[in-house]
């Protein structure tokens, strides 16, 4: 989709003097989710101008008021308002109960002017809440995060075209289309099998025809599972885990890794690092995404995309009351 600006999203392609080839061609998530965003923009006005005063609809249910989830639904607020997305925070206290929670979600998933709702997570109540639950309770004709079982059962069985794709595998497909490297015939190895990111992005390179190892907490021998992928996709939630030593020479590297470490240089005596030790795999890597700039920017980006593709399909639907 955005091939043709490949070469402008590579940050790092000067040679290493001191080593038989080349350092690793950063991916930047930052620039590519810029393009994307842009061109979201541009499908927003188009939709605006045909079906006069048109616009997306998104909603952001919270509970409670984690530091976190309020530093990571700003960011959604924002990205919706630069693209022209009518996005709206819906906020719930911390004692809300379940049955709150669900009401809430009916009451969105029964609204027709809202596109998309995404349930911001982890929920932050005093009550127990069975998060399975509430994400399966989304529509899945709104489940934008493509969390819901309908949505993830569509994407296991290949049907890609007819279902939300949850957003950091998404991104981390596009993010490998920028390399130019072709998924289809690779080896490709996730190490991690969350529900978020693990297990859909198994599923995406799988039906994007890879040859796909999943590997997680029980997998004896990760190096020379990790030694095997020509593509590696990083979801692990360990600082640094995935040595450069491990890494095949020339493979695309894509980290979703974010992690805190103490740094006493830094002003919050921290700083943030993904899954894979960054300096020595860029050592081998041919592609590789950094941490912060690589994959996080695109997780939001995604999810501006499934919500404007939600409002598309819904206009295909309902052309008539336009």
């Amino acid at each position: 989709m955005l091939s043709s600006v490949t070469h402008s999203l590579r940050l790092g392609a000067s040679g290493c003097q001191g080593s038989m080839r080349s350092m690793a061609t950063v991916i930047s998530g930052n620039k590519t989710s810029k393009l994307v965003r842009e061109r979201l923009k541009n499908e927003v006005e188009k939709m605006r101008s045909q079906f006069s005063g048109f616009r997306p609809s998104l909603v952001v249910l919270q509970v409670g008021d984690r530091d976190d989830s309020n530093l990571y639904i700003s960011t959604k607020l924002k990205a919706a308002a630069e693209i022209g997305i009518d996005a709206k925070h819906v906020k719930l206290p911390n004692t809300a109960t379940q049955e709150e929670v669900l009401h809430s979600i009916m009451s969105v998933n029964e609204n027709l002017s809202v596109h998309g709702l995404i349930v911001q997570l982890p929920l932050d109540s005093v009550n127990p809440i069975n998060t399975e639950l509430i994400t399966n309770a989304v529509s899945p004709d709104k489940d934008v995060d493509g969390l819901s079982c309908i949505n993830a059962g569509k994407l296991s069985r290949g049907d890609l075209g007819d279902c939300f794709i949850p957003c950091t595998p998404n991104g981390c497909m596009e993010l490998i289309r920028q390399t130019g490297v072709s998924v289809a015939g690779k080896h490709a190895v996730v190490i991690g099998r969350s529900k978020i990111v693990g297990a859909p992005m198994h599923d995406l390179l799988l039906w994007n025809h890879a040859t796909v190892t999943t590997c997680h907490s029980k997998t004896p021998d990760l190096p020379e599972q990790v030694s095997r992928a020509d593509i590696l996709v990083v979801g692990a939630g360990r600082a640094e885990m995935v040595s450069g030593q491990w890494v095949k020479d020339g493979a695309v590297v894509i980290d979703c890794g974010i992690n805190h470490v103490p740094d006493e240089t830094k002003a919050s005596g921290k700083r943030v690092v993904g899954d894979v030790h960054y300096a020595s795999a860029k050592q081998r890597a041919g592609f590789i995404t950094p941490v912060p700039g690589g994959v996080g920017p695109m997780t939001v980006a995604m999810l501006m995309e499934n919500t404007v593709q939600s409002a598309q399909r819904f206009l295909l639907k309902n052309q008539s009351r336009w």
